[in-house]
């Protein structure tokens, strides 16, 4: 009737719909409910909260943002809120093969046999190779991460898709973790992971090498899972210039975003950061 009332009377409009005039004005006098005031107040802040992550988190860590932020509400009314709204975070597109076995080289067993917990740092690290279209061709992005927090620890970017790319990534893992004894460093059966030079690189370091079964990526999910993140909520958003563009943003969002404040579901949504600072904290 409010929506109706300048193309009609509020009288015609109440004996059509066989409700009384006095009704609807006393329904427009009065205040809005607390309930109304409520969902006011929740679509507000998960519209923040979205923003603030540029669409990418989805009703479940936006609703464990709100209790972070001392919002006592259920994970479908925040659904509800954000589809009400027409938010919605982007979803992950299919993957491609970033790299060929190379049948002359030799393959490591598959030791960490889906086994994807670990109980410290530098226990287990999983790695693998994405790719990005730029306006001036392919750039490939390594990565390792950690599966006691799901860190990434290393990574590197290049034009080329060469054994170079891993073994920097490896590099810049090793000289940020100072890896002890025992650790197992897991990867698919592709050239770059087979080839001499990495293999070497592992043995320097006196890791033991782990490698996932023929054509089976479910050996590796963490590490392809990471990669699907990363395209949904990165390299799929924009297009890419060139390589420094993208190492420019993977910078910021593996550094500054990925590591220290995005809410990982399998650490009880808490970012790797905080994970591995109460893990020092109770060591």
């Amino acid at each position: 009737m409010r929506a109706e009332k300048a193309s009609f009377s509020v009288a015609a409009m109440a004996r059509t719909l066989d409700v009384t005039r006095q009704g609807y004005y006393a329904y427009v006098k009065r205040p809005p409910s607390s309930r109304v005031q409520a969902d006011v107040a929740l679509c507000r802040e998960a519209k923040q909260i979205f923003e603030e992550f540029e669409a990418r988190y989805g009703s479940p860590r936006v609703h464990r943002e709100l209790r972070n932020r001392g919002f006592r509400t259920s994970k479908r009314r925040v659904e509800r809120a954000l589809r009400g709204m027409g938010l919605s975070a982007e979803r992950p597109r299919r993957r491609y093969r970033t790299s060929v076995r190379d049948l002359s080289h030799p393959v490591a067993p598959n030791i960490l046999a889906r086994d994807f917990d670990a109980q410290r740092p530098n226990e287990r690290w999983v790695t693998d190779i994405t790719y990005v279209w730029t306006q001036s061709g392919w750039v490939y992005l390594a990565a390792i991460l950690d599966l006691f927090s799901r860190a990434v620890v290393g990574w590197a970017v290049d034009t080329n898709l060469t054994t170079r790319l891993p073994l920097c990534a490896l590099e810049a893992a090793v000289l940020r973790r100072r890896p002890g004894a025992g650790l197992v460093h897991h990867s698919d059966r592709g050239c770059q992971y087979t080839s001499q030079d990495y293999r070497t690189a592992l043995a320097s370091i006196g890791v033991t090498v782990s490698m996932s079964r023929k054509g089976n990526c479910w050996d590796n999910a963490v590490a392809e899972s990471f990669f699907a993140t990363l395209k949904t909520e990165l390299i799929h958003r924009r297009s890419w210039r060139d390589v420094d563009d993208v190492r420019r943003n993977a910078f910021e969002y593996i550094e500054v975003f990925y590591n220290r404040r995005r809410m990982h579901s399998a650490l009880g949504y808490k970012p790797p950061a905080s994970v591995e600072q109460e893990y020092a904290a109770a060591a």
